[in-house]
This record gives structure tokens, C-alpha cells and sequence, in this order.
């Protein structure tokens, strides 16, 4: 068997080796050439699994360490019988935390306190249900917008408009399919209160940057249309902006490594189902007081140094990301 890896995972380098052969290579640089006699792969964002990569190839099952799946041409996959996996809820702490960071930032900047705000949370699923939890906890008044989710369930799901009409902040926590593509464009920020604030640490797509750069609003993104290759002034104008490394913590890197190593194993009898990564502990869930959260989050995701560190070299996008310092998850 024969398995290519992002090279940019961590704790996998060793793993699969006694079961395996392994070639380790830059997402970018993962090619047909290269997975053409190839049984399996384990991706992040930066390959796209498509028709393009994928005919005439031997891969029968691909583990993203990811969320997101929009890399991967799903529709290709199931009619070519390749597997995929993905991780999902695996960072889902990590995106809290982040922001938790972007939350403070923009009460203290402003000299509020949460309990000024309307929050508005865009797709409640692994992360958004617990920017819900804590921000409720925390003292912001929250409304919710899920489609799949109210369809499911009922309950006090709003339509996104009314969400958009009273979010003081609107935070965005969705996949990017065909529904969630340019989900807030023009029309949608023209119903929403003129200084609310747009925060995205979904996927790029999700906001049409160039008219939320175009509108009255401020915008804090981790996630950016056509990254790495970032428009300068959707970069320059961000309150906040960081190289997509929202849910880059230590756990959430643990979990997405552990959750691929663990779905190929399934898929191909190796004894790997319970692997996980031994020097990450995992997360100690818990709620802190907003008070807390103010003195302690600056430690843990310095969001204003990462702001600065974006915006003086743009051109270093990918290597902010890959190079990135996992940060730890306290709460």
C-alpha cells in the first residue's frame, strides 16, 4: 500500500510507516504524478481532489485533515468509489478561541461591555454552537441562524435576514457549498445595522470581500477569497486579519491527525483505529468568566501581533500558516 501525506501535518511523520510506504509532500506539489500508483492520501485545504488529480490514479480513500471539505470534488469521488474522511469538529475549540479573541478586541476598543451587543452566529454546528454557549455566558445577547439545522429540529433558529438586521456583530461558522457561497453580499449587508462588524473563520467564499470592502461595515477575517493570494485592500481596510489559522491549535492538530490516521486504518483493517498523538493532552473543557477571558486570552492568541504580522508581509501568507506556533487550548 502506498499513502501520499501533506507534509504540513503534524504528529503523523512515522505512523504508517510499519504498514506502509509514505512519501511526505507539499500540499501544493501533490500532483497526478504523484498520486498516480497511490492507494490512499491524507490532505489539508491546498490539494484539490478532483477529476483533475484523481483519473486514472490507483487512490481508493482520501483522509482530509480538515473541516472544510470544498477542496474535495465530492460528486467525482463517490462516482469514481473513493472514500473520503474528513475531521470534522476537530478544531472546533481552537475557532472558539480565536474568536473569543476578536470578541474582546472589539468590546474593549469600543469600551462596551458584551452585554451592548446582539451577537449573531451563522451556522451552529461544531464551532457555533459553542460561540453560543459562551458567549451567552459571557453576557452577549445571541441569535442564530441554521437552515439544516431548524429544518431538523425546530427551535429559535431565525432566518439569516432577521439575524442580519439585528446582529451588532455577525459571526460566520458555515461550510461553502453552492448555498453558503456569497451568503453575506451586498444585499445582506445593506440590512444590517451600517457599523456592524463581520467576523469569518469559516471559508473565504462564504462573504463577497469585495463588498464588504465596498460597505460601511468592519470586518475581522481569518478566512479570505482567493488566499493565499489576498486582495491588499480587503487586507489593509480588516480590523482584525490572521492566515487562516483560526483552529490552529495543538489539540485541534491532534484531533484532525488522530481523526484521518484513524479513518484509513478503518478503511484499511490496519491497527491504527485508536491511534492518537501522545504529546497533545486533550482539552479540559470549561466557562470563564468574560473577566477572565479578557486577563488570559492575549496569551493564548495574540490576534493584534498576528494582525500586524499579516499586514506588513502579505506576501508571506503561506509561510505565517504553515509556520504557525500551535497555539494551546485552555478552555
Amino acid at each position: 500500500m502506498k499513502v501520499i501525506i501533506d507534509s504540513a501535518i503534524p504528529f503523523i511523520h512515522g505512523v504508517l510507516e510499519p504498514y506502509s510506504e509514505v512519501v511526505y509532500c507539499s500540499g501544493t506539489a501533490i500532483n497526478r504524478d504523484v498520486v498516480r500508483d497511490a492507494d490512499a492520501l491524507v490532505v489539508r485545504t491546498r490539494t484539490h481532489c478532483n477529476r483533475e488529480l484523481l483519473e486514472g490514479s490507483a487512490v481508493r480513500f482520501i483522509a482530509t485533515a480538515t473541516i472544510g471539505r470544498d477542496h474535495i470534488d465530492e460528486a467525482y469521488c463517490k462516482s469514481a468509489g473513493i472514500e473520503v474522511a474528513s475531521a470534522a469538529g476537530c478544531n472546533a475549540r481552537g475557532v472558539l478561541q480565536w474568536v473569543a479573541a476578536t470578541l474582546k478586541h472589539i468590546v474593549k476598543q469600543e469600551g462596551k461591555t458584551p452585554s451592548d451587543y446582539t451577537l449573531g452566529v451563522v451556522g451552529v454546528g461544531n464551532v457555533g454552537k459553542l460561540v453560543v454557549e459562551h458567549a451567552r455566558h459571557w453576557g452577549f445577547r445571541v441569535v442564530m441562524c441554521d437552515p439544516p439545522r431548524y429544518e431538523r429540529e425546530g427551535g429559535d433558529f431565525l432566518p439569516i435576514e432577521d439575524v442580519a438586521r439585528q446582529a451588532d456583530i455577525l459571526t460566520l461558522h458555515t461550510p461553502l457549498d453552492t448555498t453558503t457561497h456569497h451568503l453575506v453580499d451586498t444585499k445582506l449587508l445593506s440590512i444590517m445595522p451600517h457599523d456592524a462588524i463581520v467576523i469569518n473563520a469559516s471559508r473565504g467564499g462564504v462573504v463577497d470581500n469585495m463588498a464588504v470592502v465596498n460597505s460601511s461595515h468592519r470586518y475581522a477575517f481569518d478566512v479570505w477569497e482567493s488566499e493565499p493570494h489576498i486582495d491588499p485592500k480587503t487586507l489593509q481596510q480588516a480590523l482584525l486579519a490572521t492566515p487562516h489559522i483560526a483552529g490552529y491549535s495543538q489539540q485541534g492538530k491532534a484531533n484532525a491527525t488522530s481523526m484521518s490516521v484513524n479513518a484509513l486504518a478503518r478503511y484499511f483493517n490496519l491497527p491504527l483505529t485508536e491511534w492518537r498523538p501522545t504529546e497533545v493532552s486533550p482539552t479540559t473543557p470549561r466557562l470563564l468568566s468574560w473577566e477572565e477571558l479578557c486577563e488570559t486570552i492575549d496569551k493564548y492568541c495574540s490576534i493584534e501581533e498576528e494582525t500586524r504580522a499579516l499586514k506588513r508581509n502579505p506576501e508571506l501568507f503561506e509561510s505565517l500558516r504553515n509556520n504557525y506556533a500551535y497555539r494551546e487550548e485552555y478552555f
